[in-house]
């Protein structure tokens, strides 16, 4: 054919311009996005062809989840020194997940690379991995030492990792936990059944220890010295722990002890609400931010909200059709009004904020609502919606990452702590009422049944409990089989309790008995917390899927990520919608049939539950409050997934918001709770 002169082509080459000529940096199909950054992986390539002991190389994306650097040597060298000098001179995202020595690199009969010769000889690369034998306990404690040291990036030159170190404690979270298992299964070459949840709460000995049960079952456990206490006693509680007084009272507010009903909303992450005896105080305040969902307001609470204005009550849009639009390439798209999110106030805990706060607001008076959160500073507090004032604030044994959940009644506020404890806590001004004790840490947060009263919860021994903090009892225990690290979500119709665990497990309960109803097992672990509609329950998994369920164990439908989630899922006010986070940087919006209806790119991986509320200017229209692990806070048009404004927080962020008119809560790893108010947008 000929080509008509001028005739321009895309080469889909990088390039820049310098006097005249021009010089070629790399191919835009080269481009990728890993960990939240847009990497051009010939870069990679540039700055490894530049050792002295590199003689040729090339970089793959293999399978869009690792960066592998082909290494052909001019003498033999050291994987580890590599490393090393990569790290000098490529940026943390840029560094390759492995490095795989090669005679020579494979070409095409055009005289490129050969990309899927290379992805073939990664795959045999790695079922000889899969095949090698370890030659014994010995070597096994050396390769452990070796993998921890790699992923916490700490010097091989460093001393040798103490028995008693536990990971999360020596730089690890859980996104490296789940590394250092996919690593250690890979050395072993088979599946290691519960060592998430050794890893996660263990020392690096009783880890090891764990492995060699599998791997060697004959061989002699290790044990720790006498001066080393194996397994904190969470039994032994300090006189201090269940006494009942205050530590610093600042604020009392009044409190009927009796189990009676008052009537108060409370809200908590993921768009749930708790709202007893409210259906008139809904009515007259006009608002209702969530749907009213079966897993937390009692039936007949329904049926009477259902009979009023659902589209002024919940804000319910009248064009019901799906949007399909992707936003994905991170550019704001601001809205005809623009919002602005600006504090209103601030609060110092001392510490991290992991936890997502509670939001309780009485029916005799509004304007008296309260926020109650904890943090890593063994602080819990209880904080004026409106002004920021701390009411009271109690000192508890351990770190706080649990969420606080309300009593039935009201009149308590139940929370976990690391130690082990489950303390009941008098809304009013911070005494302990009651102190449940578990064998391990309780990072799980509580749910209440609006029916019975009894309250559920998990914790990292492997249990759940079903508790009656009025006859101070517990009414039944689970084994699960696994850690309970993500939250139980109810569901009234059909009567079932969610758990979900670290070893994979799914599972339906009875809520009056405890008995087991059914199981699904996962696969992978699971750390979001399921959440129930009408129709389904769902929960996001670390192999990147978010799985949904009939009440009754039947897989619907799975939607898949290409990272893994955290997240838990919210649920729009019409149920039609499901919207979650992953750690690829996108927030998802999914209709209930699992396919996609929009999805956002933030800036950073996505751990945090996202809040649906209507927009307190504008009755009509739904928004979707996010947060990213940056610090930034997104707020969505909840239909479209358009950006209507952004806010960065000077810290990391792993707590979720939670939204009461035109006020968002949220905690971040400065140590601060905040609280914003969202601006602007034509009041309706």
């Amino acid at each position: 054919m000929t080509v008509p002169l001028g005739t321009m082509r895309a080469t889909g080459d990088f390039v820049t311009v310098k006097n005249g000529e021009i010089f070629f940096l790399g191919r835009k199909d080269s481009q990728i996005k890993r960990h939240g950054k847009r990497l051009n992986i010939d870069l990679v390539q540039q700055v490894a062809e530049g050792l002295q002991q590199v003689e040729s190389c090339a970089v793959t994306w293999y399978n869009q989840e690792k960066l592998i650097l082909f290494l052909v040597s001019k003498k033999e060298l050291v994987k580890d020194y590599i490393f090393k000098e990569l790290e000098k001179h490529l940026p943390n995202h840029a560094i390759p997940d492995e490095l795989v020595l090669i005679e020579s690199l494979p070409f095409t009969s055009h005289g490129k690379i050969d990309f899927s010769e290379l992805n073939k000889i990664y795959l045999n690369y790695t079922n000889l991995k899969f095949e090698y034998k370890l030659n014994g306990k010995e070597e096994l404690w050396g390769k452990l030492q070796h993998l921890w040291k790699s992923i916490l990036n700490l010097s091989e030159d460093s001393s040798k990792i103490p028995d008693e170190s536990v990971f999360l404690n020596s730089g690890g979270d859980s996104l490296k936990s789940i590394r250092l298992l996919s690593e250690i299964e890979k050395l072993v070459g088979t599946s290691v059944p519960g060592l998430l949840e050794i890893i996660l709460s263990s020392s690096i000995l009783e880890i090891y220890n764990h492995i060699l049960q599998t791997v060697f079952p004959d061989e002699d456990l290790i044990t720790f010295s006498k001066n080393y206490v194996m397994k904190r006693k969470f039994n032994d509680v300090s006189q201090e722990e269940t006494s009942g007084k205050s530590l610093h009272q600042k604020f009392v507010m009044p409190l009927n002890l009796d189990t009676e009903i008052n009537a108060f909303i409370a809200l908590s992450r993921g768009s749930q609400i708790l709202a007893p005896n409210t259906t008139v105080f809904l009515t007259r305040f006009g608002h209702f931010p969530s749907a009213c969902s079966s897993d937390l307001i009692s039936q007949t609470n329904i049926q009477n909200v259902k009979t009023l204005n659902p589209s002024a009550l919940i804000g319910k849009s009248k064009d019901s059709t799906c949007v399909a639009k992707v936003y994905e390439d991170g550019t704001p798209v601001i809205g005809a009004e623009k919002m602005e999110l600006h504090v209103r106030w601030r609060s110092d805990t001392g510490k991290c904020v992991d936890a997502s706060p509670l939001v309780v607001i009485p029916a005799i008076d509004k304007l008296s609502a309260t926020v109650y959160i904890g943090s890593h500073s063994h602080k819990m507090m209880a904080v004026d919606l409106y002004s920021g004032k701390v009411n009271w604030e109690q000192i508890l044994g351990d770190r706080i990452e649990s969420s606080a959940c309300v009593s039935k009644c009201g009149n308590f506020i139940v929370v976990g702590c690391y130690n082990g404890l489950i303390y009941v806590l008098k809304s009013n001004n911070g005494e302990k009422y009651w102190v449940f004790t578990t064998e391990n840490a309780v990072k799980s947060s509580a749910t209440v049944d609006p029916t019975t009263g009894l309250l559920y919860v998990g914790s990292h021994d492997q249990h759940a409990y079903a508790l009656d903090i009025y006859k101070k009892k517990c009414v039944w225990k689970l084994k699960c089989g696994g850690t309970v690290f993500s939250s139980p979500c109810l569901s009234l119709i059909p009567h079932h309790l969610y758990f979900a665990t670290l070893g994979g497990l799914l599972l339906a309960v009875h809520p009056a008995t405890g008995s087991r109803v059914w199981k699904h097992s996962c696969g992978k672990p699971l750390f979001s917390s399921p959440r129930c509609c009408l129709q389904f329950v769902c929960i996001g998994c670390v192999d990147g899927n978010l799985l949904c369920f009939t009440h009754f164990g039947e897989q619907v439908w799975q939607f898949s990520t290409s990272e893994p989630i955290f997240s838990s899922p919210c649920t729009s006010t019409s149920e039609q919608e499901i919207f979650f986070g992953s750690h690829d940087c996108f927030i998802y919006c999914c209709s209930m049939k699992g396919h996609l209806q929009w999805k956002f790119k933030t800036t950073s991986r996505v751990y945090s539950t996202p809040f649906a509320f209507h927009n307190h200017n504008c009755s009509n229209e739904m928004l979707l409050a996010a947060a990213s692990t940056d610090g930034k806070l997104w707020i969505l048009e909840s239909k479209s997934g358009q950006l209507q404004t952004v806010y960065e927080l000077p810290g990391e962020v792993f707590s979720s918001p939670v939204v009461w008119e035109s006020m968002l809560i949220i905690g971040c790893r400065n140590n601060y709770v905040y609280c914003l108010d969202l601006l602007g947008g034509n009041k309706k």
